[in-house]
């Protein structure tokens, strides 16, 4: 047997890569480097980099200083890298980093390497062979600005970084990976035997499967001469069992053929066997040669003379030459359908009207022009694509296609229908969305009187026009969305059953009711619709109309002005009645009685005071199953009437005026599966919810419950939120039910759960509790102005793809950063920004103060590297600081989004829009963009069917369509702002800007408000994933903490008499931690909505040695500089799952910190003691604390212990150590570091872990960030009153200093103690 070998059309095999070259090389223009001049010349350095983790993301590479002197000198220079052939068999790949300028073409690159070609590669996909002519660096640079940069030499320096290789990547050979090339073809020299006897015998001969045949040569390692075809669709394959590694191919009919080919390894004959069962499978001859880059059809596909169906897509397939399309009309004889589209050929190839089989030919985005007159040709074509294209006309010839039924020319250059049309008399469906037509001409409609489905959506359209009374009766389906039409009279077609004229700007509609079934005509400004005759087929409506229509099943009357409904016919077979968001005080009596195959029924934000009965009699027929009653003023006497409908399974009474829920009632709703009893004033919750077998989902936050209720014997039970209520101590049983995946019970203040009961929770996938207070001067001082609480909710889907950024604390201390990003159905992108984003921004604002919000955006859409690739996530980012232009003025709100996450200010009690949402829908200039780079909308709006939004973060390969650039608002916060809310897509769609703020604006709890939020959401239809985060803000001279405006903070003779106590963590802070399954029962994570701090302030560790500046708030900045330098800030992560623990610049873990991906544990001890006067005091719990009394003018001292450190020489040490503090000018500025996560104290005492802010990595990004420390020329000043006590001192020190250094020998080798200035 022969050793396997590459087919025809395969490249070269792996080579090995070069060895480095040296760091600093000639500058551009000697002799290694080619031509040289101002404009032009190459530079090639030879590198082999070293891979960051992925296959495809490199770091960065290194230059010599001459080279980036050359490149500062003209922005049109740059550096691009070129890879070498990309093999999975390579452990890494050829890499060289050109120097060159935008004027150099291909061509000269080429011959700089010794090349023939140069190839692209956009965002890992295709990749195409580049003309001599083309220059790459300023194809970088136009994709760049495409991108979203504007600044010259910021795209300079983003070309010369090796992470956009995941977007744009240069290759000096062809890629080819080996699961591709399988695929295409397999080849090899293997021993065969012809027939099932064994009286042939063995010979090696060269074997090819490609297409859907076997071939044969019939000489050993010979392509030409006879050769051998076995058909193989409808056949079989079979290994044998007497001949290891061997196949038997089998075509199929009467005069079957047999070929069997031994292998010399069991993965080469897997990989054959793979390939091979998928070809005998197919019923059709089909080959799908989509997506391969290709530029020829291989030369062995053209022995598969049996193919009908062949698909092309996405290659760049050439019109003429060897292997062309030119070769497919003489090669395939029985083809049928040929699929072309998205093949870059710019002119229609007339070879192709020589296919007279062809009935089927999809030629979309290709950039035609025009049509040739032999189109005529293709008699049998019954399918036709030519969408995406920039035709203005059709020609007169292909009125000759007389089996034409299926014509698409959406997203062309239409201006006027196409008279063509009319003689195309089978075609039934006019498809012409995205085109340029002004005037729908319903005379020329009516002459198409085969046309059943007219589409005109994403058209210009503004009125239509009839010039005679002459009626239709064939158009039964009429598209007419996203247009700009104010009147529509579409009377005269009489056979029409559905219409769809959303998001235009109708005033008047007109209809015939002969036929109608289903109207959809929200979005408009509607103040008339005549329907006549009333429809009697009428099943869904949605209007502000009820219509007495004995067949109507579905009405939707949402958000109007109702005050009262009519009474309904009797038994109307209603199922769904939508009556949210209107003025009701009450529903029809008769409602329930008449309409008794309602099923869902959502009457919430109304004014309901009570419900209609369920029956007359003793037994109900209610079949009702979902019943939202959320946002009204019901009391508990609507509580009885709920037993009439004994099949509820979905019942939502949130937000209304309930005190107690009868224990009686509730046990007979036995069907129960949801229960959402949010925003009353509920005491308990009855026991008898013990009898709701079914019940999976409990929601009653913000209640006033203290007693746990009895729910976790339920045996369904998988989410429970009795959050921001009044318990203080849970029962739980000795095994908790296996579904449970979720139990909130955050801001519940005096709730205190036991270890014990700790660890009974650890199998739960998400627990969340209220974290400890924290200590800090800086995170009283940023509540001061700010503090927020998040909330997200999965609805029915069972994940979670919403993550949210909360930094209350952020850079110096007095600034804050919150987002919020939706990943819609992935989860991986949202942590990925989650994690990221805070980082990339400290960044961005260190470099620019103009550009550095959508700096963030597109470098973060950088980051994503291949995980962007595919896959997307909407943004919106808030970042609170100072004005830099004035900084001694308050603060300025910055916010920037891409997709539908939205930011919107509460401003004296009005909401202040801050986003623009980059959807189709509702952004009528992203539509028009994306419509003249040819992309296909489908009919549910979305962007080639992916995404509904135009900008996101990801989603690389749907570029130039989809762009990361976002919108950038920049506004002063003033003393009327009261609240920033931040939601998805999900939130907003269903709240209005004005009624989010009206919901939670009286409430002083930014974690309840925040739930409030969802839940309205989700009693309003939500059911994806529903984000909200609640920003509440005190930027008010109320709240300034300058010592001159009345904060007292100790002198230099110690702290004052007056001590503030530390808050008690309460709803209203936000504050709260998640226990995850992932960690043991005691590893405690962060929160969702936890407000911390990420720095502290200095404070002299004896008040009587330090010198202190006078405090000054941030509206009231002390005008010179701090000693503090910008530090980046850690993140807080408030999705309940983020894991990643992504940050490419954390290399090295932090010694004595425990990272679990984005989740950090510290163990601490912390006591407070009293200055000289210290008593040892073994501590009673893990945090203990005393207030200093008036006497002590000492200072207050935080010493942060290692935990099992406290012994019988903790006074010794601590004496010690502020002794040597005294001493050292290093560390009078040391201060504590708190973590932004959330991170608490674990109950295990076997986790040895601190962060200790003086072994804190000192980086400028990462989720640590090292203490500033003071500056040499800074002076250690001493109060006269001091001066010989301190001389005193200093000179026994001296005299002592044998004596010191032992003490500090012995002191090293026992458990470390560190002390941290409060």
């Amino acid at each position: 047997m022969g050793e396997a070998r590459s087919g025809p059309g395969a490249g070269p095999g792996p080579r090995e890569a070069p060895e480095p070259e040296e760091d600093e090389a000639a500058a551009p223009g000697s002799a290694r480097g080619g031509r040289a001049g101002p404009r032009g010349g190459i530079r090639v350095l030879k590198r082999n980099v070293k891979r960051n983790g992925s296959r495809s993301c490199l770091n960065r590479s290194r230059f010599g200083s001459r080279e980036r002197d050359w490149l500062k000198e003209d922005v049109g220079r740059g550096c691009m890298y070129v890879y070498g052939r990309d093999s999975a068999a390579t452990a890494s790949s050829d890499l060289r980093l050109v120097l060159c300028t935008v004027d150099t073409p291909a061509s000269e690159i080429c011959d700089g390497e010794g090349r023939k070609n140069l190839f692209l590669q956009l965002h890992g996909d295709l990749v195409r062979r580049l003309e001599p002519t083309e220059k790459p660096l300023q194809i970088v640079y136009d994709y760049l600005a495409g991108l979203g940069f504007d600044d010259p030499v910021r795209m300079q320096e983003e070309a010369a970084n090796s992470d956009l290789s995941c977007m744009i990547r240069f290759y000096s050979e062809k890629p080819c990976q080996v699961e591709q090339l399988d695929r295409i073809l397999l080849s090899g020299v293997y021993n065969v035997r012809k027939g099932k006897t064994q009286l042939h015998k063995w010979a090696e001969r060269l074997v090819i499967l490609c297409g859907t045949c076997l071939i044969v040569s019939s000489v050993k390692d010979s392509h030409t001469g006879k050769m051998h075809i076995l058909p193989l669709v409808g056949g079989k394959v079979e290994e044998m069992k007497r001949r290891q590694y061997t196949l038997a191919f089998t075509s199929a009919g009467a005069q079957a053929q047999t070929y069997h080919v031994s292998f010399e390894t069991l993965a080469e004959c897997q990989r054959w066997h793979r390939r091979a069962s998928t070809v005998v499978s197919m019923r059709l001859s089909m080959v799908d040669l989509s997506c391969y880059s290709l530029e020829e059809v291989p030369e062995h596909l053209f022995y598969s003379q049996d193919i009908i169906y062949l698909n092309l897509r996405h290659n760049f397939m050439r019109s003429s030459g060897a292997g062309s399309l030119d070769s497919l009309c003489s090669r395939f004889s029985q083809l049928k359908s040929l699929n072309l589209s998205h093949n870059r050929l710019g002119e229609f190839p007339v070879s192709l009207c020589e296919i007279s089989t062809l009935t089927e030919l999809n030629i979309s985005c290709n950039g035609l022009r025009y049509l040739p007159s032999q189109i005529g040709k293709l008699l049998n074509l019954q399918t036709f694509w030519l969408d995406g294209n920039f035709l203005t006309s059709l020609p007169e010839e292909l009125g000759s296609l007389q089996q034409l039924s299926c014509l698409g020319l959406s997203f062309n250059n239409f201006c006027e229908l196409p008279a063509i049309c009319e003689k195309l008399v089978i075609l039934d469906k006019l498809a012409l969305a995205g085109n340029l037509l002004e005037t729908l001409d319903l005379a020329v409609l009516n002459r198409m009187s085969h046309i059943k489905s007219v589409d005109l959506r994403l058209n210009n359209l503004k009125r239509a026009a009839a010039d005679t009374l002459e009626g239709n009766k064939s158009v039964t389906y009429m598209d007419l969305r996203d247009n700009q039409m104010t009147d529509l009279d579409l009377s005269s077609l009489g056979s029409l059953e559905q219409l769809h004229c959303e998001r235009n700007k109708l005033k008047e509609l007109t209809l015939s009711g002969f036929s109608l079934r289903a109207l959809y005509a929200h979005s408009n400004c509607l103040t008339a619709v005549n329907i006549y005759p009333v429809p009697g087929q009428l099943t869904r409506l949605e209007l502000s109309q009820i219509l007495s229509s004995l067949s109507l099943r579905k009405l939707m009357v949402g958000h109007n002005r109702l005050q009262s409904l009519p009474s309904l016919l009797e038994h109307i077979p209603l199922e769904v009645l939508d009556l949210q968001h209107n003025l009701l005080t009450k529903l029809p009596e008769t409602l329930f009685v008449k309409a008794l195959n309602l099923r869902y029924l959502n009457a919430s934000a109304n004014s309901l005071e009570s419900l209609p009965s369920a029956c007359t009699g003793e037994e109900s027929l209610s079949m009702l199953q979902q019943l939202y009653l959320t946002n009204n003023n019901l009391t508990d006497q609507c509580i009885p009437v709920l037993v009439g409908h004994p099949r509820l399974r979905i019942l939502h009474l949130a937000n209304n005026n309930l005190q107690t829920f009868p224990a009686s009632k509730l046990s007979k709703l036995e069907h129960l599966e949801e229960l959402n009893l949010s925003g009353n004033k509920l005491k308990t919750i009855p026991t008898t919810v013990a009898n709701c077998k079914l019940l999976h989902t409990l929601v009653a936050h913000s209640n006033e419950i203290s007693i746990f209720p009895e729910i976790l014997h339920l045996p369904r039970i998988q989410f429970v939120d009795l959050s921001c209520n009044e318990l203080t101590e849970i029962l739980i049983p000795e095994a908790l039910p296996g579904a449970l995946q979720e139990l909130d019970l955050s801001g519940n203040t005096n709730l205190v759960l036991e270890h014990k009961t700790l660890d009974i929770f650890s199998h739960i996938t998400t627990l969340k509790i209220d974290a400890k207070p924290s200590l800090t001067a800086d995170s009283a001082l940023t509540s001061t102005f700010w503090s927020h609480g998040v909330a997200e909710m999965a609805g029915q889907r069972n994940k979670l793809c919403v993550s949210s950024l909360a930094l209350g604390s952020f850079a110096e201390g007095v600034e804050a950063v919150y987002g919020m990003f939706d990943g819609d159905k992935n989860e991986e992108l949202p942590r990925l920004l989650q994690c990221t984003m805070a980082d990339v921004l400290l960044e961005e604002v260190q470099q620019s103060d103009t550009m550095f919000m959508s700096n963030t955006f597109l470098v973060s859409h950088r980051k994503l590297g291949m995980a962007g690739q595919k896959l997307g996530s909407s943004a919106v980012l808030c970042y609170i600081r100072h004005d830099v232009a004035d900084p001694a003025s308050s603060f300025s709100l910055t916010v920037a989004n891409v997709g539908t996450c939205q930011a919107v200010l509460c401003r004296s009690g009005k909401p202040l829009p801050l986003c623009k949402v980059f959807s189709l829908e509702q952004c009528s200039e992203e539509a028009k963009r994306v419509k003249e780079q040819k992309a296909i909308i489908t009919e549910d709006n979305k962007v080639n069917g992916v995404t509904c939004c135009t900008r996101m973060l990801g989603c690389t390969y749907l570029h130039p369509w989809i762009l990361p650039k976002p919108h950038v608002n920049s506004i002063p916060l003033t003393v009327q702002d009261e609240l920033l809310l931040l939601g998805n897509k999900a939130l907003w769609e269903h709240l209005s800007y004005t009624e989010a703020v009206s919901a939670v604006r009286h409430l002083h709890d930014p974690l309840a408000a925040a739930k409030k939020l969802c839940t309205l959401a989700q009693s309003y239809g939500c059911q994806d994933n529903v984000g909200a985060m609640v920003v509440c803000l005190n930027i008010s001279e109320d709240s300034c903490t300058c010592e001159m405006h009345g904060l007292t903070l100790p002198g230099p003779g110690g702290f004052s008499s007056t001590t503030t106590k530390p808050t008690t963590p309460s709803s209203s802070s936000g504050i709260a931690s998640e226990f995850s399954s992932e960690l043991s029962a005691s590893e405690v994570s962060s929160e969702v909505g936890s407000t911390a701090s990420d720095e502290h302030n200095a404070v002299g560790l004896d008040g009587s040695l330090l010198p202190r500046q006078e405090r000054r708030c941030s509206l009231h900045p002390v005008p010179s500089s701090s000693i503090f330098q910008r530090q980046p800030s850690s993140a807080t992560f408030s999705s309940n799952q983020s894991d990643n623990g992504l940050d490419s610049d954390d290399e090295q873990p932090v010694e004595g910190v425990m990272t679990n991906g984005s989740k950090v544990e510290v163990e601490v001890d912390i006591h407070c003691c009293k200055g000289k006067d210290l008593e040892f005091e073994p501590p009673a719990a893990e945090y203990s604390s005393s207030a200093p009394g008036p006497e002590d003018d000492s200072g207050l001292v935080l010493i942060i212990r290692r935990q099992n450190s406290v012994n019988s020489n903790t006074v010794r040490r601590w004496v010690k150590e502020k002794c040597e503090l005294q001493k050292s000018l290093s560390t009078c500025c040391l201060y504590g570091k708190k973590l932004s996560n959330g991170s608490i104290v674990p109950l295990e005492e076997s986790l040895n872990l601190i962060e200790v802010a003086t072994e804190a990595p000192k980086k400028k990004t990462g989720y640590f960030a090292a203490p500033s420390q003071m500056e040499p020329e800074d002076q250690f000043v001493v109060p006269p009153d001091l001066e010989e006590e301190v001389k005193e001192q200093m000179k026994q020190h001296q005299e002592n200093g044998a004596d010191q250094e032992k003490k500090e020998e012995h002191a090293a080798s026992l458990p470390e103690e560190f002390d941290t200035a409060l």
